[in-house]
């Protein structure tokens, strides 16, 4: 196949034409085109007086042309020859770097085994809905714990920084559990919650069929560990994982996925010797305003979105030395509480598929500075982030109502609610950026707009450190993900699964 970029349709378009523009690009009108498919689909607003949707195409002719072959972007499998291991590999959380860890040692044959601290997505669900509506809240099945990990309960975003070819594979993996074809070739792909929530279970289905375990209810605990490792040398290797402070299980690799909010495993990593260095992280608010007005700003005209989607946006800036920028932008959507400790108020975003909630939500987030933490102990963002969420919980006395303030407030009244939970620098770049960001979107600094506190989870502020083999200090133990450090969203987090997983695999190959 050929691929052709720079393919333009106005909204509202029969996609049926693409064969036509192709021709026509080509200048050759004649040009008989038995196949083609998006590989790529964006929208471009830079005009708002000529909006028009880019694509690029695959397709098939009859012709030698002088353009560009489809590039081969399959996953290529590692090959497991050698010897599989007596003991089944471990993976410790079930979100998106633990399923896709899980998914590909399954598919190779390994057997392995997760363990996950929350529950099902099935029951999962009716502890979120059971806090969200009655402020009971489960510390082992919430937002942050639980099938699906912190991920499930945002947009759904599939946007990734990564050119990781493992990127395609995750895709197809989410496309083939339901969540439908068009995350292949957008932009700025999104499955939204409650697709997700499927997408979730169908994939946990897929590795207990390729004969991998999922243990719910199951917390890793302690870690047990020789003196030396296989080689013979000081390095200490892992031995078996007690989970539940009861159960022991026998294994000489376990992959720590465990997400950004596991900060008892934290705390037991550090204990147990597992070399860490501290990581810079933000912190800030939640901002919402009417859809129909960024549909406005962004497109010229509201109606637009009926064709295109509710609009988006990302901003960023800096003010008082510091980059202030939106984060995790929610179209149609709603702020959610998100905590998974009792006396600590957290704030997420989240949005269904169809995104067709009245308002529009993100995070308006300062950067904090390791030399902010005030300390040289590797958790001390961790420490950070608690002490702020404590705060926050301190205004309402309840973790299921954060404290909730408008523009106005915030930007005269150093005491109002909002400001209160933030760290002053924070509060003073954010006070500083809004008009910036309503220079930009117009109607972004309205007053009114409603502010909610308090949002500390953007990333994990801890990087556990890990060798060329993907181990960690310790022989055996893999860190990845969010939690570890090394992701920054759900396809990032699943790529760093699919890798850990291949340097398990090349362990024994």
């Amino acid at each position: 196949m050929y691929r052709i970029h720079e393919i333009y349709l106005r909204p509202g378009e029969n996609k049926e034409r693409i064969p036509y523009h192709i021709a026509e690009k080509l200048k050759r009108k004649d040009l008989k085109i038995r196949e083609w498919k998006i590989a790529r689909e964006s929208v471009d607003a830079r005009r708002k007086n000529d909006l028009r949707l880019v694509c690029t195409v695959d397709f098939c002719c009859d012709e030698d042309l002088p353009l560009q072959k489809t590039p081969d972007t399959s996953y290529k499998y590692p090959d497991p020859r050698g010897f599989f291991p007596e003991k089944r590999p471990v993976i410790a959380g079930f979100g998106p770097c633990g399923i896709f860890a899980a998914l590909i040692l399954a598919q190779t044959g390994y057997r392995p085994l997760v363990l996950e601290r929350g529950r099902s997505m099935e029951q999962r669900s009716r502890d979120v809905e059971n806090f969200w509506k009655k402020g009971v809240l489960d510390e082992e099945s919430n937002v942050q714990f639980g099938e699906g990990g912190a991920g499930t309960f945002s947009d759904g975003k599939l946007t990734t920084g990564t050119k990781d070819r493992r990127t395609g594979k995750v895709l197809e993996e989410f496309c083939s559990a339901g969540a439908g074809g068009e995350i292949l070739y957008k932009h700025k792909p999104h499955i939204g919650t409650d697709v997700l929530k499927e997408v979730v279970v169908n994939l946990r289905k897929k590795i207990i069929a390729a004969g991998g375990d999922i243990r719910f209810g199951s917390r890793l605990t302690d870690m047990v560990m020789t003196d030396t490792g296989t080689d013979g040398g000081e390095r200490p290797r892992i031995c078996a994982v007690e989970v539940n402070g009861t159960d022991t299980i026998e294994t000489d690799d376990v992959i720590f996925a465990v997400g950004h909010s596991a900060r008892d495993t934290f705390r037991l990593l550090i204990a147990r010797g597992v070399e860490a260095e501290q990581k810079p992280f933000s912190i800030g608010i939640r901002a919402e305003h009417l859809q129909e007005k960024i549909n406005a700003a962004q497109y010229g005209d509201p109606s637009m979105a009926e064709l295109l989607g509710p609009a988006e946006y990302k901003m960023s800036c800096r003010c008082r030395g510091r980059g202030v920028y939106t984060f995790c932008m929610c179209p149609g959507g709603q702020v959610i509480p998100a905590a998974s400790s009792e006396g600590m108020t957290v704030v997420n975003g989240m949005s269904c598929s169809r995104r067709d909630g009245r308002y529009a939500n993100s995070g308006i987030l300062a950067d904090v500075r390791v030399s902010d933490f005030g300390s040289d102990d590797p958790l001390a963002g961790m420490y950070f982030q608690e002490k702020y969420e404590r705060l926050a919980f301190m205004e309402t006395g309840d973790c299921s109502r954060p404290p909730r303030s408008c523009l106005k407030n915030f930007m005269s009244a150093k005491n109002d609610t909002v400001r209160r939970c933030l760290p002053e620098f924070a509060a003073e770049a954010i006070r500083e950026a809004m008009p910036v960001f309503g220079r930009k979107i117009k109607g972004f600094d309205d007053p009114e707009t409603i502010l909610t506190a308090v949002e500390t989870r953007s990333s994990s502020p801890v990087r556990f450190l890990r060798d060329e083999n993907m181990m960690s200090c310790i022989e055996g133990l893999y860190p990845g993900g969010e939690g570890a450090g090394y992701a920054g969203g759900i396809v990032s987090a699943a790529v760093d699964g699919i890798k850990l997983a291949e340097a398990v695999i090349r362990r024994y190959a």
